[in-house]
């Protein structure tokens, strides 16, 4: 039997606070609020794996009646480039015709996946269909999308860390890290 590929060694250097994600979480839920006002409940799908430490933080901020559902989507495996084949893993529970929803990515690199969720709920006919991502790394774009609300726009660099993983590590860090390969 064949041993799993060692991962490289890497050094993780600090980029986002905890404090300044959680500052910005509580701003951004302002934002959203006033854009769903009235809503009968807003539905906050998650793309997971990466964002659910941020969507348990921005449904904890929403001073609104929410549901939370989960669309898992890949794009990128173990590896650290995007294979730009988009597939749904797991799909919604919750039906979302005629109903306000809020997509919540981790991060936002070459546009594929936020891309192909998009099209795909726009499909399902929600009311209003809004997207939020907690960061942005607007120079790896390959496909022309924008989340509607960004945390932090960042540069190309590999990040771990408030969900994010790299080969599913380092999700539980309360800050965002660059990652630093020292081999």
């Amino acid at each position: 039997m064949s041993q799993p590929a060692a991962q490289p060694a890497y050094v993780i250097d600090q980029m986002i606070s905890a404090k300044s994600i959680a500052a910005r979480i509580e701003a951004l839920a302002r934002l959203i609020e006033t854009e769903f006002h009235g809503t009968e409940k807003l539905v906050v799908v998650g793309l997971l794996r990466g964002s659910f430490v941020f969507i348990a933080d921005l449904v904890r901020e929403l001073r609104l009646p929410v549901e939370v559902d989960f669309l898992e989507v890949s794009s990128y495996g173990d590896g650290m480039e995007s294979s730009r084949e988009v597939r749904i893993l797991k799909d919604l529970r919750t039906g979302i015709e005629g109903r306000d929803v809020l997509v919540v990515e981790d991060i936002v690199d070459t546009g594929y996946t936020l891309s192909h969720v998009i099209r795909l709920l726009n499909s399902r006919n929600p009311h209003k269909l809004r997207t939020i991502a907690l960061l942005d790394k607007p120079s790896r774009r390959e496909v022309d999308v924008r989340a509607d609300w960004t945390g932090f726009e960042i540069p190309d660099e590999f990040v771990v860390g408030y969900g994010i993983d790299y080969a599913q590590r380092d999700r539980n860090l309360p800050h965002i890290g660059k990652v630093r390969f020292t081999e």
